[in-house]
């Protein structure tokens, strides 16, 4: 269905926190240049994040900050969680951009973040049951590649991983599948970046994927290049429950688009960048955190029913 028959406002489905920005550098227990791009998952009845920190050299490293309500009263680690291990020669300029998922055939949370070496960006997986103690299981995909979550259940036995590549400078979402986590294939592009549209340029995964009656709820970022630099937009995609591989519908329209002060003053002006949602059983209402201008952290909610039905518009 074409955005001319859809009567849904689309910059109206997700509305911002009136507190925003919800985490900012001068709240930091630590020197801190930029705090930004968290993973999200509620742990112990408290929302968790998992927040990527740029200290003042310029190198990032990830730390956990908790909060009852997942708006207020953020109790933010007084140090890093997670800063590069020596013994991981993928990631010693740093941690950046974590999606977590919680694999409950497992009993743990596995947290795929984008580990930087001189060989470029690429995906790493590490696991948890407690957010204490990390398991490395180091780079799944050779670089370049970025925008990465598994999803939170296996299909026919196989683990399932969204990531982004670059391969020709071409960048789209791909999925690919494993039955072991270290072992990929069947690698296919399930959302192409689309020539001449908002998210002409590239297109990557934001929060992690959301199990709906509908199909997988993806919210993912589109680029633009503009006379005035990048600018970040986020979409919405719909796939396939039990095939994955296959894209029910995407929106034409972006849904959340830098407008704000923080969104267009920072490091790095007119971005948007959601890489954690967490939803809310009682009341259906989806948080999405997101990175604004790659300086501080923004919150934005939607009714998880209004996102599947404005997108299934365009089936």
């Amino acid at each position: 269905m074409s955005a001319l028959t859809n009567t849904r406002q689309p910059g109206s489905i997700f509305r911002r926190y009136p507190g925003n920005p919800i985490l900012k550098p001068s709240l930091w227990p630590y020197p801190a240049n930029a705090v930004f791009n968290p993973g999200a998952t509620e742990f112990h009845g408290e929302t968790l994040l998992l927040v990527r920190v740029e200290d003042l050299r310029g190198f990032s490293h990830l730390t956990v900050v908790k909060s009852k309500d997942g708006r207020t009263n953020w109790r933010i680690s007084p140090h890093p969680t997670l800063q590069p291990d020596v013994n991981f020669q993928e990631e010693p300029y740093g941690l950046e951009d974590p999606r977590i998922v919680r694999l409950s055939e497992e009993g743990k949370y596995a947290i795929t973040y984008v580990s930087f070496s001189l060989g470029g960006p690429l995906v790493s997986l590490m696991m948890t049951e407690d957010f204490h103690t990390f398991h490395r299981m180091g780079p799944l995909l050779p670089p370049e590649d970025k925008d990465a979550s598994l999803f939170p259940r296996r299909f026919k036995g196989r683990f399932a991983l969204i990531h982004r590549p670059i391969i020709r400078r071409e960048a789209h979402i791909w999925i690919c599948f494993s039955p072991d986590l270290r072992h990929w294939g069947d690698h296919r592009v399930v959302i192409p970046r689309r020539p001449g549209w908002w998210d002409c340029h590239k297109v990557g995964l934001g929060a992690q994927p959301i199990e709906t009656p509908e199909g997988w709820l993806l919210i993912y970022h589109g680029i633009r290049l503009a006379a005035s630099g990048s600018l970040y937009r986020v979409g919405l995609a719909l796939l396939d429950l039990e095939e994955p591989w296959k894209l029910i519908s995407r929106s034409e329209e972006w849904v959340l688009s830098p407008s704000t002060q923080y969104e267009q003053v920072g490091d790095v002006p007119g971005v948007v960048f959601p890489t954690g949602a967490v939803l809310d059983s009682g009341t259906n209402e989806l948080r999405l955190y997101y990175g604004a201008a790659d300086k501080v952290v923004g919150l934005a909610t939607a009714d998880l029913g209004e996102l599947t039905r404005f997108v299934k518009h365009y089936q």
